[in-house]
């Protein structure tokens, strides 16, 4: 059978392969169009296995957060180069992914996420779309993590995408009065807290977020560095607390301080806010990701 403009053109719209790789496919299994979409999901996958192997630290962080401002999504999805990363097809993929993960509460991982069939197109899962996207493109591409923030009740969740698409924060803070929730300025202090969490890169809310092992190892660290030192164990025990608390000051976001107002700690000015406004305001939750890393 002769291959025609027509039938390679109903190829390309079914699959997103190349022109050559259409005509090729059609020519390989006589002009029959089944066959030729299972030739080019095969090599489809033979692609993606090879470039599975390369590097992926670019690519683009996508959030949403609900009109109630009590839920929010953030998702990273990795590609290799800013290039591809600012193509039509691949930003298609990442707010069409994004959309399928904000509608799929029961989903909780990557690997899961990749078996479940794609909202665009439900004959394929997620990963067989991902496979055909990483054929087109010619890049590794990867879903790297997702995540959510629920809360309910007085309060609201922030989300901010730092221009560039390659910092993103969702950010938890309760309340204790509707009142002071539904107002500009507890909207504009979450924001703030937001853009705090993105420029400063905490790791947990306060001290008493930080994981037992994670805090033991650290403390073991600030011990050895002083182990060597001829001075009192109680000396050195002071010493070792001292670190500590000037290792929070990083770490924690209630301990850094303010990137607007630097004579203020992040925890001073929630406390000054909850006086003058008379209702206790807790940071509950905050998720940063940025752009290629753990």
């Amino acid at each position: 059978m002769a291959v025609t403009t027509e039938m390679i053109k109903a190829l390309r719209e079914e699959t997103g392969a190349g022109v050559l790789d259409c005509k090729k496919a059609l020519e390989v299994s006589g002009g029959d169009f089944d066959r030729a979409v299972a030739f080019l999901r095969e090599k489809g996958l033979a692609a993606a296995a090879k470039k599975a192997s390369r590097d992926a630290r670019d690519g683009l962080i996508s959030l949403h957060v609900d009109g109630a401002g009590q839920s929010g999504v953030i998702l990273e999805v990795n590609c290799e180069t800013d290039f591809v990363a600012r193509t039509e097809d691949f930003q298609a993929f990442v707010k069409a992914l994004l959309d399928q993960v904000r509608e799929s509460p029961g989903v909780h991982d990557v690997p899961t996420l990749l078996e479940q069939p794609y909202a665009l197109d439900r004959s394929i899962t997620v990963g067989q779309r991902l496979t055909n996207l990483v054929a087109k493109i010619g890049e590794n591409i990867m879903i790297a993590r997702f995540a959510r923030v629920q809360r309910s009740g007085p309060g609201l969740v922030e989300g901010y995408l730092h221009p560039g698409s390659r910092i993103g924060v969702l950010l938890s803070v309760g309340v204790g009065s509707p009142d002071v929730a539904a107002s500009a300025a507890f909207r504009e202090l979450v924001h703030d807290l937001a853009l705090q969490v993105a420029a400063a890169a905490p790791r947990y809310v306060g001290p008493a977020d930080i994981p037992a092992d994670v805090l033991a190892d650290q403390r073991n660290q600030f011990m050895a560095q002083v182990a060597g030192e001829n001075k009192p164990e109680a000396i050195k025990e002071r010493i070792v607390t001292g670190k500590l608390e000037k290792w929070y000051e990083g770490v924690c976001l209630v301990r850094q301080a303010f990137v607007k107002d630097d004579s203020l700690r992040v925890g001073e000015l929630v406390e000054q806010k909850s006086k003058q406004w008379n209702a206790p305001i807790t940071i509950e939750r905050f998720v940063r990701y940025e752009l290629g890393a753990e």
